[in-house]
């Protein structure tokens, strides 16, 4: 613990340097206030050197609790650690005194190539991906460094889906559905988070979230649906349809288990799993409820072209529930969804839903 307070008190001397010189050097006054933006800057890299430093710290503290390491190679990373440090604030502050020459050998106005003026980033590492950028001098004002996680297990997913849709009806096979094939189709859209299971892998994942569901079905040979009190019909209608199509829309909630490789990021203060350019497969399912059924109906009469819209039951199921199952690579997947719930409810043959398309989880 002598050993470690030390190496903190050696940085912390070299920042006391580096700080005084910073306001010796920052002496002049400025027509543009540019100095007074510099002096920021440098106050800026003093307390995100000490944050970064007191993070590793943290982590090597961290992995000699798990017994990762021993206190010995943990006092000497914390050294190293010690030393990096105050060699960033010595490169950093030379960057600033630079700019302070250049402001004040041009006292008309000067602009810094590249980094829009004086408020220009200037990143020092990064994370998994420019989001996580921890250094910034400019226009990030006083943020202090970003507050990583050393280990998320949870992230979260923009979910999009869509593709074609019909039914099994119960006695028959798929090629005599009275569904149009193509016609009818699918459309979901929804959001989903997914945790890794196992502490030291990520061979196994369980994603769940929620999303809205719209199937969508196209009768064959002019026909269409008609609810007739506790039971809904196909009936052919009385003159030409250019298209009928009966829509349900569901609000679901989806659990799938996920299986597939990943690479480990390990960074200084943290590490993730990532699944970028993977295979991966998942199979699950979905309950939720029925929230609105529509039938819209499009025909000529009397040589003037007609559009009708009926909101009602149709005797659709209220409660929806099935199973569910991709296999993906990166940030698409083949996608199938089978409704175990029946489309009418208390029909003499059942009906179920299935879907197969095309499904897009965006991180």
């Amino acid at each position: 613990m002598q050993t470690i307070t030390k190496y903190v008190a050696l940085l912390l001397l070299s920042l006391s340097v580096q700080f005084i010189a910073a306001q010796d050097t920052i002496s002049k006054p400025n027509q543009d206030g540019k100095l007074e933006t510099f002096q920021k800057a440098k106050d800026q890299i003093v307390n995100e050197e000490r944050a970064l430093l007191k993070k590793e710290v943290e982590a090597i503290n961290k992995q000699v609790e798990n017994g990762e390491i021993s206190n010995e190679e943990a006092d000497m990373l914390k050294k190293e650690a010690a030393k990096k440090h105050a060699l960033n604030i010595e490169n950093r502050m030379a960057i600033i005194d630079n700019k302070i020459a250049l402001s004040e050998r041009n006292e008309t106005g000067y602009e810094f190539v590249g980094e829009r003026g004086i408020n220009g980033i200037i990143r020092i590492g990064t994370g998994d991906d420019t989001n996580e950028s921890f250094i910034f001098i400019g226009d990030k004002g006083n943020d202090t460094p970003k507050n990583l996680k050393y280990d998320r297990r949870t992230s979260s997913d923009f979910v999009l889906a869509f593709g074609l849709n019909n039914a099994l009806v119960e006695g028959e096979k798929l090629d005599d559905s009275p569904y149009k094939f193509g016609g009818s189709r699918f459309f979901e859209i929804g959001w989903a988070w997914k945790t890794r299971v196992f502490k030291e892998s990520n061979f196994m994942r369980i994603k769940y979230g929620y999303s809205f569901q719209m199937n969508g079905l196209k009768p064959v040979d002019n026909q269409y649906f008609v609810q007739q009190g506790d039971e809904t019909v196909l009936e052919t209608f009385p003159s030409d349809l250019k298209k009928a199509k009966l829509t349900v829309s569901n609000l679901v909630f989806p659990v799938h288990f996920e299986f597939g490789p990943s690479k480990k990021v390990e960074k200084d203060t943290y590490f993730r799993y990532s699944t970028t350019n993977q295979f991966k497969i998942g199979f699950g399912g979905y309950g939720g409820f029925n929230i609105g059924t529509r039938q819209k109906l499009k025909y000529d009469l009397d040589g003037d072209a007609k559009k009708e819209k009926q909101k009602q039951s149709f005797n659709t199921s209220n409660l929806v529930y099935g199973l569910s199952g991709y296999i993906a690579f990166d940030q698409v997947a083949l996608y199938v969804k089978y409704d175990l719930s029946p489309i009418f409810k208390d029909q003499a043959i059942k009906q179920n839903n299935i879907s197969i398309g095309l499904r897009f989880d965006m991180d």
